[in-house]
């Protein structure tokens, strides 16, 4: 069959890389894509919101699946365009419509969600410029640290936790009068903190039924010892030591049964991945957020360790055809080191050229902020690179990694030299 995926991220080129290996692929294209996916897919060059000229490319090409890797396009209705387009009613695709990709779109709309269906989410209450005054009132009954979250997309950036109430009235006000996200921050939601460790969990719902894909854990801010800004992501690690048998079981009980049964209920025809992004709070899971596409970097670490055809199980979620399938994994596990540029996630320049790409590794190079200029692979983004590796442990897996790390470079290369550390003693 003929395959698109939209997007041109870590994540993309990953899928890319396991799409290519399926027998069922006939010819694969990426749009945008990057140097990465250029060696085994082709690239287009359309803008994955340009839904016009992607409906075009899909007619033009015949294509049989596509497969929607960031939330942009899902959010501002990518399938439902798609499907009142007479001509493409066949095409098959991995991602929710518009009212399902609210999970991710507006977090007031998730916390309802999940207030309704008895998910366990932290406390919370949301809020408009003409509340702020009672957005202020609501702070003074919690106790710090706060949790100030816009409600729309912003670009991984909408999210502050506030260690005393000064700052998160501040960035209250920065939110709600000043703007400072724009649309996404016309609606603010306060919240309960949570203490405990973070990981993800990802599922392939096809409308009825799932499967539920290895968990990982990511690492978000730029600094050591999650120090300093937060990022996109500066690596991951799969599977997680803590979420052992018996906490998944909790997990699949109370957070992934009742999220597909609400949107079932909710006649919300859900077709994709949902990204669980979640707290372990002494052993009992609590969700933080909804996104409605594979997490990235945490793709690098899970999709590697997925050892059936990922077009089966893509076609078949995208079909409504997933019950009986069996997941199958391998249980090596996966670690994923994200090589940025100098500056990121401040500003940092594009264009410098990468070395050692051909070098000898155990590992995989999956590309992210990258692309093809006069016959050289250059930095185009902030983050560049995803070095993933496997082994029988994380201890040998990070080896492994840090050991292809070392090998590539380019000027004002930076990347975190602790990720996995937390987890090695547990």
């Amino acid at each position: 069959m003929k395959i698109l995926i939209l997007g041109s991220g870590g994540r993309e080129h990953t899928l890319a890389w396991k799409i290519a290996q399926s027998d069922q692929c006939d010819k694969l294209f990426v749009a945008p894509g990057n140097a990465g996916t250029a060696n085994i897919a082709v690239n287009i060059d359309l803008a994955v919101t340009d839904f016009d000229q992607l409906a075009t490319f899909i007619e033009k090409e015949s294509i049989d699946l596509v497969v929607v890797g960031p939330e942009d396009p899902l959010v501002l209705g990518f399938r439902d365009y798609i499907e009142s387009t007479g001509k493409l009613s066949s095409v098959k695709i991995v991602g929710p419509g518009k009212e399902g990709a609210r999970l991710e779109g507006s977090k007031d709309f998730s916390k309802q969600f999940m207030q309704k269906y008895n998910i366990p989410t932290a406390a919370f209450a949301t809020f408009t410029r003409e509340g702020i005054n009672d957005a202020v009132e609501y702070l003074n009954k919690l106790t710090p640290p706060f949790v100030i979250k816009a409600d729309g997309l912003a670009a991984g950036k909408g999210v502050l936790i506030c260690e005393d109430l000064e700052s998160a009235q501040k960035g209250i006000k920065e939110m709600l009068l000043d703007e400072k996200f724009g649309e996404a921050g016309k609606k603010v939601l306060i919240e309960q903190y949570l203490q405990g460790i973070e990981l993800s969990v990802f599922v392939l719902a096809d409308g009825k039924d799932y499967l539920i894909l290895p968990e990982a854990k990511d690492y978000k801010r730029i600094g050591e010892g999650d120090t300093g800004l937060n990022t996109g992501g500066m690596g991951a690690v799969s599977p997680v030591p803590f979420a052992d048998q018996e906490f998944m079981r909790k997990v699949e009980e109370k957070v992934v049964k009742p999220t597909i049964e609400g949107l079932r209920t909710e006649n919300i025809d859900y077709k994709g991945f949902i990204f669980i992004g979640l707290m372990n709070m002494q052993g009992e899971p609590y969700v933080i957020e909804y996104n409605v596409r594979m997490g990235d970097p945490e793709t690098q670490a899970v999709i590697p360790r997925v050892e059936n055809d990922l077009v089966d199980l893509l076609w078949k979620a995208a079909a409504g055809n997933l019950k009986g399938t069996q997941l199958i994994t391998t249980p090596e596990t996966a670690t994923t080191i994200v090589m940025v540029a100098g500056g990121y996630p401040g500003q940092y320049a594009k264009g410098q050229e990468i070395s050692g790409l051909d070098s000898q590794t155990d590992s995989l190079v999956f590309h992210a902020g990258t692309k093809e200029q006069e016959g050289q692979v250059v930095t185009n983004g902030g983050r560049v690179l995803g070095i993933t590796s496997l082994g029988k442990n994380i201890a040998e897996a990070l080896k492994k990694s840090y050991i292809t790390v070392d090998n590539i470079s380019w000027q004002d290369c930076n990347y975190r030299k602790d990720i996995g550390q937390d987890l090695l003693n547990l």
